[in-house]
């Protein structure tokens, strides 16, 4: 990789500084396959008697918090568990539909854990690290035992064996699902697994509380800002240390398939007092959608990617052809354009490469559906052949809730209608700098699940996300947090502490700014315009001019929001407008920051597609030469630009070339 020495050596360096270099150094040495065998026997001990005498937070109670507080309890140490939600059972990882990876290789179809392990590199377009990746392919064998373990009723074959299908970017069924409620499943294992603690003493659970900002005192975590969204008490919560398991970001752009809470602001806080933000462009366009119906929209609907097991993606080969009834067009008069450009994988392409050619076939005017604009938004995922081969009985079986859904949605059946999609935002690779422990820049604050950076690099499989979530929960947070809390027990801190009461102050006056203000418009406005922009210039396709312009107009915007936002309410009660204001705040910095991210990578790579970047046939093209590195972004200050910190990607393992899916 080519070494810059300024930030005007970077494409928008105006927009940012270069700071020093940053690696991981806590990743062991030897074969890759004894390493992560090495680090669970090399870290330190933590006593029985001492875990006893440590308190951990945990923010987030989705799948990768409630799995890591079930665990951490069980161990004996005390936690306090932190959801916005009244309930942990209604995390956003409920909403998972389609499965979750682990090499297990049951059908015996060639699948390993070094398979998985490259498959997820690739598939990432090579921008995550091989320590990582290997480690979550081989923790994965594990997860599935331990959810069987617990009655999560994972779909069998005839014979009662576990079950398996295929994901987008893989040749091998390795995926385990539960119809198309994979996540509920699996969230209501780790969920009973969390309760149990609770009910034995040492998880404690506070539901419906916002973390609002985090305490570091002498360089290290130690506890949170947390309001009660009931009665709108500002509460000091201390602890030896604090996770975060507050999910990703893609709800910057505020339509998603993200529940309409999902928000950036536990990890955006701690981003503001040191925390890395590694690689915040990258974000994930799923291509499995329903498709936007009008304004009126808060949010998506996804369509599992495991439907593309079976149902074939097509548009019209011809334009006059896309307001026609589908049944009426012949096969000779379709273009099922995945399986004739990519040969080799088909319909289950990575999502990136999906969703990018669904755009081109409705850029071209061959797009099917209502017209959206000048173009029609959405292409076919046709179920005709997969119920002459199986029968609707078999079909139902294993998809029979999402086609319930998609009707009840849409109104019409997929069974009779092929179904309608469009790409949308869904997962976001980018999240807090972590090293090989899960701890970022910030000592004694780690960041589990979707909230950190580390596995996925610029492009997420399918099916991985709820194989990273459980896989650090259970089984490497549990392990990588003893090298921290082997130094305990640690110096109590008072809440009358000079840090603790700053940061407490530094809540109730932003509260009380954004109830000041009473301008003229509604939070929601501004969020729906940030979203049209990030969307615009910041979405499937990206442009240096667009970019800039992107910028632009965010500062703009953020500068009308702090002069001219309308919140209603107070602040000692149930206010939701408060909420949002909050939110939708610390969203601004990030789109702004995401861009920023964007316009200083130009190459094409994952979902991060810059069109100054591409192949001869219109592919991604990757610089590896200039580019094969992680953008960790430290806060500049308030008013001050970003700067930017690098950690080289080395590849010794897995052969570092283009993707290639055909």
């Amino acid at each position: 990789m080519t070494d810059t020495n300024t930030s005007a050596d970077l494409p928008g360096g105006d927009l940012f500084t270069l700071g020093a270099p940053i690696a991981d150094t806590k990743a062991p040495d030897g074969p890759i396959e004894n390493r992560w065998t090495k680090a669970e026997f090399n870290n330190r001990l933590v006593n029985p008697s001492n875990r006893r005498k440590l308190s951990v937070i945990i923010v987030g109670t989705g799948l990768a918090g409630a799995s890591a507080a079930a665990t951490m309890g069980e161990s004996g140490y005390h936690v306090k568990s932190f959801c916005y939600q009244d309930s942990p059972r209604r995390a956003h990882s409920i909403a998972a539909q389609g499965g979750i990876n682990a090499a297990k290789n049951y059908n015996n179809d060639g699948d390993s854990v070094h398979r998985l392990f490259y498959d997820t590199v690739k598939g990432g377009d090579y921008r995550s690290r091989e320590d990582n990746v290997y480690r979550l392919s081989e923790v994965s064998t594990r997860i599935i035992d331990q959810c069987v373990a617990q009655g999560v009723p994972f779909a069998r074959d005839y014979g009662g064996l576990l079950d398996n299908r295929s994901f987008g970017g893989v040749q091998v069924a390795r995926t385990f699902y539960a119809r198309g409620q994979t996540g509920q499943q699996l969230l209501i294992g780790a969920y009973q697994a969390m309760e149990r603690q609770v009910a034995n003493g040492t998880v404690e659970q506070f539901t419906r509380h916002e973390m609002l900002e985090v305490i570091v005192k002498d360089g290290k975590a130690r506890g949170i800002i947390a309001r009660d969204m009931v009665t709108g008490e500002i509460e000091t919560h201390l602890a030896d240390v604090v996770v975060l398991a507050s999910g990703g970001y893609g709800n910057v752009f505020f339509l998603s398939t993200n529940a309409m809470g999902c928000n950036v602001t536990a990890t955006w806080r701690a981003h503001r007092k040191g925390a890395y933000f590694g690689n915040p462009c990258y974000t994930q366009i799923h291509p499995t959608c329903i498709p936007v119906s009008g304004d009126h929209q808060s949010k998506l609907t996804l369509m599992s990617e495991s439907l593309r097991n079976d149902g074939r993606i097509w548009v019209p080969k011809r334009a006059e052809d896309c307001g026609k009834d589908p049944r009426e067009i012949p096969e000779a008069d379709r273009d099922y354009y995945l399986e004739r450009i990519y040969p080799a994988f088909g319909n289950l392409v990575p999502r990136d490469i999906a969703s990018r050619q669904a755009k081109n076939v409705c850029d071209e005017g061959r797009g099917v559906g209502p017209l959206v604009g000048d173009f029609r938004r959405g292409v076919y995922l046709d179920f005709s052949a997969a119920l002459a081969r199986m029968s609707e009985e078999a079909v139902a079986e294993k998809y029979g809730n999402l086609f319930d859904m998609y009707q009840r949605i849409t109104g019409e059946s997929p069974y009779d209608v092929p179904m309608r999609i469009y790409p949308a935002v869904h997962y976001t690779m980018g999240g807090l700098w972590v090293d090989y422990d899960l701890e970022t820049t910030i000592p004694g604050l780690f960041a589990v699940g979707e909230a950190n950076f580390s596995d996925h690099g610029a492009n997420r499989l399918g099916a991985s996300s709820l194989m990273q979530c459980l896989g650090d929960g259970y089984f490497v947070l549990p392990n990588t947090i003893r090298n921290y809390l082997a130094d305990g027990p640690f110096e109590p801190v008072s809440e009358d502490a000079p840090e603790v009461v700053e940061a407490r102050q530094a809540v109730e006056d932003r509260i009380s700014t954004l109830l000041s203000i009473n301008g003229d418009r509604t939070v929601d406005s501004f969020h729906r315009e940030l979203g049209n922009i990030m969307w615009e210039y910041c979405g499937m396709e990206r442009t240096e001019e667009g970019l800039r312009k992107a910028v632009d107009l965010i500062r703009a915007l953020k500068d009308e929001f702090w002069r001219n936002v309308k919140v209603l309410g107070s602040a000692d009660t149930l206010n939701q407008s408060l909420e949002k204001a909050g939110r939708v705040a610390d969203f601004l910095e990030l789109g702004e920051l995401m861009c920023i991210d964007a316009l200083h990578r130009r190459e094409s790579c994952g979902g991060h597609f810059r069109a100054e970047s591409v192949t001869d046939d219109g592919e991604a093209l990757r610089d590896d030469e200039n580019f094969a590195y992680v953008a960790a972004w430290e806060f500049g200050g308030e008013g001050s630009a970003p700067v930017l910190h690098k950690e080289d990607l080395v590849y010794e393992f897995i052969e570092l070339k283009q993707r290639s899916y055909k």
